[in-house]
């Protein structure tokens, strides 16, 4: 054990320790009275079961956490990742055919791992609370799609990147880091028509007032849209959800049907309307980009430690290689890697202010949005009063009270305006 075991082995433990303690705190903040704002679609049955879902969740995934770190410590120290290189060398392929056979079974293995979990979650805590709508043959199909979808995109950027960095010399980070982007745009583009059709079927929504009043609002905000699709989320779950797909003139809004289903036609021009003010304040674009900056930045580094001798021994290592290289130094940078997700948390929720602001200014006062929200809470069973710290480490979103009360106070200062 080296200072890189030792860097490594404390950021797994300091951050299971980070999210434990915020899960802790989180139960303790589940408040017993129902917050005012939310007793008009909630009541105090459907109010527990949101804070018994919490708890089962948590403890669930703590649960998972721990065993996944036991696994990856155990398999760490008894020497496996130098007993499969050996392994893998022994049939006498390429290097680049090596490193595919190697970085292919660890991924597998680590599927297995977790799949006692996700099963578990699916049929067991999702069905319990009444989510779960995915059928065992749902569940296998969406795992061997997964796979296939792995082995398909995967295995090529895989093979570039191992061959850049074997054979591009010093500029190879460069290489590696145009290559990777540019992957990740054209995905951008083809997966709306090639990929998400795998798992969901996309419907046109047909002709009615509900079409008709999201067309009206997007030209009223000069928004073009080619497509409202309708997917048929209700083949796994019950919970509701909206997005949209594809740039430029490929812009399409999708629709979960479970989210048709529960709220009336402003309310999902509201949720629309919060969407298209994402594309309005460019956010879109600053998540790419900071995308982007940050594999550069995890390239150049890669390039840095690549072939280290003490990172190799750390893991009991005999063999240097560049397949090996990849997944050592993605260990020993995910403190860094930690503290950035914080980061893109904190820009992520400052993000949906923003779009929930343009869309109170833009469609119904905000009034409209709110009711949706307070819906979706009681839907997805959300918590209402989570942990700040929680919320620091965790939240994509802000928490839906400090959302509407924000709503509510744009829409106060545009009337005292007007």
């Amino acid at each position: 054990m080296n200072i890189f075991g030792i860097i490594i082995l404390g950021t797994l433990f300091g951050t299971f320790l980070i999210k434990l303690v915020a899960d802790v705190l989180n139960l303790k903040a589940a408040g017993e009275i129902l917050p005012d704002e939310f007793r008009d679609v909630f009541d105090q049955e459907a109010y527990e079961k949101s804070q018994n879902y919490l708890r089962h969740s948590t403890v669930f995934s703590l649960a998972a956490a721990a065993f996944e770190l036991a696994v990856l410590l155990a398999f760490w120290f008894a020497g496996g990742f130098n007993y499969l290189d050996l392994l893998v060398r022994d049939f006498g392929f390429s290097s680049l055919v090596t490193g595919i056979l190697y970085i292919g079974i660890l991924l597998f293995l680590q599927g297995l791992v977790s799949l006692p979990f996700g099963i578990y979650q699916t049929f067991v805590l999702e069905e319990k609370y009444g989510f779960n709508k995915t059928s065992p043959l749902t569940f296998i199909s969406d795992k061997l799609k997964g796979v296939f979808l792995g082995l398909v995109l995967g295995t090529p950027v895989l093979a570039g990147l191992l061959w850049f960095f074997e054979n591009t010399g010093s500029f190879a980070w460069i290489w590696a880091w145009a290559a990777v982007s540019l992957f990740g745009f054209v995905l951008q583009y083809v997966a709306p028509a090639l990929i998400m059709p795998l798992f969901n079927k996309f419907t046109p929504l047909e002709d009615g007032e509900l079409k008709r009043s999201i067309m009206e609002y997007a030209r009223s905000v000069n928004f073009p849209l080619s497509g409202i699709f309708v997917i048929d989320g209700s083949k796994r779950s019950s919970k509701a959800n909206a997005f949209f797909t594809g740039f430029g003139k490929q812009k399409r809004i999708a629709l979960f049907d479970t989210l048709i289903d529960n709220h009336t036609v402003t309310e999902l021009v509201s949720v629309l309307a919060h969407e298209i003010g994402h594309y309005k304040k460019k956010h879109v674009i600053i998540a790419m980009l900071f995308s982007v900056v940050n594999m550069g930045i995890v390239f150049y580094l890669l390039s840095v430690f690549l072939n280290n001798r003490l990172l190799f021994d750390a893991f009991y290592m005999e063999n240097l290689s560049i397949y090996a290289s990849l997944l050592f130094f993605s260990l020993l940078y995910s403190p860094v890697e930690f503290f950035f997700s914080i980061f893109l948390q904190f820009v992520s929720r400052r993000h949906e202010f923003q779009a929930d602001c343009y869309a109170t200014e833009t469609y119904s006062g905000g009034s409209a949005l709110v009711e949706a929200l307070k819906k979706l809470s009681r839907k997805n069973l959300s918590n209402l009063t989570p942990h700040p710290f929680y919320v620091f480490l965790n939240y994509s979103h802000p928490p839906v009270l400090r959302r509407i009360e924000r709503i509510r106070s744009i829409a106060a200062s545009g009337q005292e305006r007007s």
